[in-house]
């Protein structure tokens, strides 16, 4: 320990005296560490860090499988189905987000709610604070309502009530007596917003219905392996086709996943190539610094040799250097940790990305012990990739020799020098791997930027209200409040036109089968095929601006009284009527999948409307069935507003946010109902392309250090060569060699080094961008514009840098260098 103290006593000197070294390569460290620290923590809350639920690891989604892949949604029908698999699940419970009107109050407001069957509280381990769950018979169809409230609304609104249970809250006009409240330990902010406010599903188990509009979980039973349950569930397939013939084509089936695997499958490949780009940028840094380390040791060889004269030995020199090493590793790591941490929390306040499990502006995301163990960990392993090269090398100096040598200058030159000049090729060929991904990003969300999305999302304004509840269980009801709400948005200033949707763009909606009348089923297929499915009113084109190519958009003759009349997108069109005409056949949308349908009837096609991009900017449009408000089956309106509240869309004259305050005014008055979720479709299309540019952002953040990291260890391996050359170029210069041989001398010195580390990065690159191939868009994997100009930049970089070192080698004073000892 005495050995110890006395070694770092004397490092801390040494960092004194040398403190412009001492910054840099602290600085160097601690953005390499600060990086790698931001990014584990994302790593850490998406990846590592179990759900907050007990024994997690053994919760399950239920999944529909197929050759296309997997999906989580569940139906009435396969939900009653999954649950009977007893033999290797447990506590089944299906469960939903949404929100509902808390009414019977002086200011109606919308409430975070979670509609779930009576095992949800079991399965995730929900505390009550006060009350119990959900009973059988709460939970069967058509039975009472009850509900559960959330510990904060508890205190926050109903002030503590001591004797909540038992008193009423009405949502959606309908009265729910309070039979728990539910403890705020219960974290369920991985699946979303924390419900205010829990209520029975109150599904059917002899359900016929298939439509998928919510999730199931369940626990393995304890012993029963994840293989024997994913097993389970594709034999049971064959059973729920019998009881249900048609219900599955080919290749579909079930099985399950772990409940963290599947709530980050979507997000896992992105995070592990932002944590494979900074650690370039780490190994970029630690290159540096190494470097550093390298040409401090020639300034120290007369004191390493006295060292070794004086009875040190090589183990104990090595030591000493190591903790020097430790010293630089633990303060590049303090500093990154305080500096990445800040810098990830501000970057996810301003964009989550959509990433799962991180929460409302990265509120997820904590400094834990894993944080604090990897920084740590990473700052020892930096130390001994950056000291123990030059730790080696430097006690391997020749006794006599340094002793001998004056001012500790020599001739080596490049081949003294093979670690460093090994060391900055591969920080440029780190640089160029870095830089062409983030190249790459770069052009996928400008390409993104150009795509056209089918609407105009200028000047319209979007909100969301609840209609949830007995008072809007009818299409009539539902398009008489919108016939009223857009009646008066048109009289706000500002506003030039105003409809109603079940759906925005690019925020998700529904899909059904459909039948073509009069043409033959084929493969013994119920449907003819499927599509988007969207319930919007009479001025909903007119309002995106979506020009309907043929026939008629919706108008006041499209009621209840009216014909079934449907508007279909183009792509739906050329896939399903390739060379004939669909105005004017006729299609049946739906029926038989669930018994909301069961009313629905043939639907001529009045019109056919340009594609719009619904499911994101990068994905290519695909068929689409727009119906009428008014001509929705009421068992299915009641369903759809169970399920998602309605969406007002309006377009202003100018900026859409100005009127916000006066539209929600009117809608309130129309409905005596509240809106929320407000905001522009620019915002909307910016969330739908968020990832991107989180990515993006990063990778350029990252390419652009590796890029500085990668230069700075040019100019100061040049530099060096140049310093340890300074005789050699003094003689020559005496003897007549002019100041461009000398500087062309040096450029081909360094050109060489740098244009070999380009060279194996730009044949890295090439493998990092089919790593990176399903986040591109618009651009080819091997786009030559990026493979042609990254290597082309790095090269510029690569050659001021040289230059600068050749200039200062054609500056040598002849006399002055021949005068040096």
């Amino acid at each position: 320990m005495d050995t110890f103290l006395q070694d770092l006593r004397h490092s801390l000197r040494m960092f004194w005296q040398s403190r412009a070294f001492t910054a840099a390569a602290v600085l160097a460290l601690a953005l390499g560490i600060g990086a790698n620290t931001a990014i584990f923590s994302l790593v850490n809350t998406i990846l590592l860090k179990p759900p907050p639920f007990p024994e997690a690891g053994r919760i399950v989604f239920f999944m529909n499988t197929s050759a296309q892949g997997s999906f989580a949604a569940a139906s009435p029908a396969k939900f009653a189905h999954w649950a009977r698999q007893t033999e290797v699940t447990e506590h089944a419970s299906a469960f939903r987000g949404s929100v509902v009107n808390w009414t019977g109050t002086d200011a109606p407001e919308q409430l975070r709610a979670a509609q779930v069957t009576r095992e949800f509280f079991t399965l995730f381990g929900a505390p009550l604070l006060q009350g119990r769950g959900f009973s059988p018979d709460e939970d069967r169809p058509k039975a009472p309502f009850t509900a559960l409230i959330s510990e904060t609304l508890w205190r926050s609104r109903l002030h503590a009530d001591p004797n909540v249970l038992g008193r009423t809250i009405e949502l959606g006009g309908v009265p729910h007596p309070i039979i728990g409240v539910v403890a705020a330990a219960f974290d369920f902010r991985d699946f979303g917003p924390q419900p205010d406010v829990y209520i029975p599903f109150q599904l059917d188990p002899e359900t016929r219905d298939q439509g998928h509009y919510f999730t199931a979980c369940a626990r393995l039973k304890p012993g029963v392996p994840l293989d024997r349950a994913k097993t389970r569930l594709r034999e049971s397939g064959a059973e729920f086709q019998r009881r249900f013939p048609g219900s599955l084509q080919n290749n579909q089936g079930f099985s399950v996943e772990r409940l963290q695997d599947q709530m980050v499958r979507d997000a896992r490949s992105s995070v592990i190539v932002l944590a494979a780009a900074v650690a370039l940028v780490l190994l970029i840094a630690c290159a540096n610094v190494a470097n550093l380390l390298l040409a401090r040791a020639i300034v120290r060889r007369r004191e390493i040799a006295i060292r070794a004269a004086l009875g040190a030995s090589r183990a104990r020199i090595v030591r000493q250097l190591l903790v020097e090493s430790l010293l630089l590793g633990f303060a590049g790591a303090a500093l990154g940790l305080a500096v990445g941490w800040a810098a990830m929390r501000w970057l996810l306040t301003i964009n989550t990305a959509g990433l799962p499990r991180v929460g409302e502006n990265g509120s997820l995301v904590s400094l834990d012990w894993r944080v604090l163990a990897f920084t740590v960990a990473l700052s020892l392993v930096t130390s001994l990739l950056f000291g123990l090269i030059p730790a080696l090398q430097s006690s391997r100096a020749d006794l006599g020799l340094t002793l001998k040598e004056s001012g500790g200058r020599t001739g080596s030159g490049f081949r003294q020098n093979k670690a460093r000049t090994v060391l900055v090729v591969g920080q440029l060929a780190c640089a160029v791997v870095l830089v062409a991904g983030a190249a790459l990003l770069i052009r996928t969300t400008l390409a993104l930027g150009a795509v056209k999305p089918g609407f105009d999302a200028n000047h319209v304004l979007t909100m969301r209200m609840s209609l949830a509840g007995r008072r809007f269980t009818t299409s009539a009801a539902i398009e008489n409040l919108v016939r009223d709400g857009v009646e008066r948005l048109k009289s706000v200033p500002g506003v030039e036109l105003a409809s109603a949707t079940c759906c925005v763009p690019l925020e998700g909606g529904y899909g059904l089968p459909f039948k073509i009348m009069g043409r033959a089923l084929e493969n013994n297929s119920p449907f003819h095929g499927g599509g988007g499915w969207l319930t919007v009113s009479p001025g909903y084109f007119e309002v995106f601006r979506i020009p309907v190519k043929r026939g008629r958009t919706f108008d006041q003759r499209d009621t209840a009284a009216g014909p079934p009349v449907v508007i279909i997108s183009e792509a739906m069109a050329r896939q399903y009527w390739p060379k004939g005409d669909p105005l004017g056949e006729q299609i049946l949308i739906g029926k038989g999948v669930m018994s909301e349908l069961e009313a629905e009837a043939p639907r001529q096609i009045v019109g056919i409307a340009s594609d719009v991009r619904d499911g994101g900017l990068n994905q290519d449009p695909g068929p689409k069935m727009y119906v009428p408000n008014a001509q929705v089956p009421d068992a299915l309106s009641e369903l759809n507003s169970r399920i998602r509240p309605l969406a007002w869309v309006v377009r202003t004259l100018g900026d859409p946010n100005a009127v916000a305050g006066q539209v929600r005014e009117q809608l309130r008055q129309a409905s005596g109902l509240a809106v929320a979720d407000i905001r522009s479709m620019e915002e909307v299309i910016s969330r739908s392309t968020s990832r991107d540019r989180f990515r993006m952002l990063l990778m350029s953040v990252f390419g652009i250090a590796a890029l500085l990291l990668a230069a700075i260890g040019v100019y100061g391996l040049m530099s060096y060569s140049v310093q340890q050359r300074t005789q050699e170029i003094g003689i020559l210069m005496a003897l007549g060699a002019d100041a461009g041989r000398v500087r062309n001398g040096v450029l081909w010195q360094g050109m060489r080094f740098a244009l070999a580390g380009i060279v194996v990065g730009t044949a890295a690159a090439y493998g990092l961008a089919r790593f990176i191939a399903s986040f591109l868009y618009g651009v080819t994997q091997t786009d030559p514009v990026v493979f042609a100009g990254v290597p082309l930049a790095l090269t510029l970089v690569a050659l001021i840098a040289v230059w600068l070192s050749a200039l200062r080698a054609t500056r040598v004073d002849p006399v002055t260098a021949l005068r040096a000892d």
